[in-house]
């Protein structure tokens, strides 16, 4: 069975790739309010080590996660394979 690919979304906090659904900005105001009504579901991973953040990343479930990477850094690292894949 081959290892998962993980993404690297900061601060050696690392998400599975196919898991992922969409990396997306937080910048506007209704994913903004999205992201308050998630924490308050408990439903939000926060991988931004007390920085701003800068994208939300929906997974496969009903958990966000909050990077302090921008959603334009974590695509790149997507598209060009600057991914993990971790050896058991």
């Amino acid at each position: 069975m081959p290892a998962p690919a993980v993404l690297n979304v900061g601060f050696y906090n690392f998400v599975l790739t196919d898991k992922i659904v969409a990396l997306v900005s937080s910048e506007s105001a209704p994913m903004r309010r999205a992201v308050q009504n998630l924490r308050k579901e408990g439903n939000v991973i926060d991988a931004t080590q007390g920085r701003r953040t800068k994208s939300v990343i929906f997974t496969t479930g009903s958990t966000v996660i909050l990077s302090a990477i921008s959603q334009e850094t974590l695509a790149k690292r997507l598209s060009t394979g600057e991914i993990v894949v971790e050896d058991e």
